[in-house]
């Protein structure tokens, strides 16, 4: 995706801070942090590409005490990822799996699966992972993959799904939680959240109010699929 360094007028300043959302599902208060079937933190491994603010999101909501789970380990593809940065911060292991070092999507998926193995790796986080992932990882781990787009799927597909419900004059649009599957951006939808689209919209400010609901949605999301692994696992 593009980033356009514009700086937002005031009104979608206050349009970005101030709109409404709607979140669905609801969950019960205390979900995250007190899963029934869950008798440890749920292991993590996230996968980004960018500066990492769904990352951030994620590690304090497990530091709050929100969200039961722990940060096994970072992956990222991009050598100036200031996700990196986070990563340190927040004493997280990084390892760093330049695409462009890879001659296929499938040696690199294959050499993520090594990665997330050695850290014992339940969960995979992509939080704007950059790439498109291989049946190689889905196999890896089905229905163990979390995927974040900031569009309400099955609406706008891709990597312009911002910009795109923006020219189709949409009047909501918002973000999702799935599982991963072949299809890019398909896959069972674990969480979505509602924003509007106000007339005065740009790219920037729209994309701006997704990813304040993005940073709620999230951890919410993690905790609906770990509860599902834990009780498989319990049974």
């Amino acid at each position: 995706m593009t980033n356009d360094q514009r700086p937002m007028t005031n009104d979608q300043r206050l349009n970005t801070e101030s709109s409404p959302s709607f979140i669905s599902p609801a969950l019960p208060p205390q979900f995250m942090a007190e899963n029934p079937h869950a008798d440890r933190p749920i292991r993590l491994g996230i996968m980004a590409s960018g500066s990492g603010s769904n990352f951030e999101a994620i590690a304090e909501a497990i530091s709050s005490g929100q969200l039961h789970a722990k940060i096994q380990v970072l992956i990222y593809n991009n050598p100036k990822a200031k996700v990196l940065e986070r990563a340190n911060r927040w004493q997280v292991p990084a390892v760093l799996h330049n695409h462009r070092d890879y001659p296929s999507r499938e040696d690199l998926d294959a050499k993520i699966i090594e990665t997330l193995h050695e850290h014992d790796v339940e969960l995979v986080v992509m939080a704007g992972w950059m790439r498109i992932v291989t049946p190689v990882l889905i196999d890896a781990f089905p229905n163990r993959i979390l995927n974040l787009h900031p569009s309400l799927l099955p609406s706008f597909k891709g990597g312009h799904a911002v910009e795109d419900a923006i020219a189709a004059g949409v009047k909501i649009s918002g973000c999702t939680v799935h599982l991963v599957a072949p299809e890019v951006d398909s896959g069972k939808i674990l969480m979505q959240a509602a924003v509007p689209v106000f007339p005065n919209d740009t790219r920037e400010s729209l994309h701006a109010r997704i990813q304040v609901q993005e940073h709620q949605i999230y951890p919410l999301a993690i905790a609906i699929a770990a509860a599902g692994i834990h009780r498989r696992s319990a049974r």
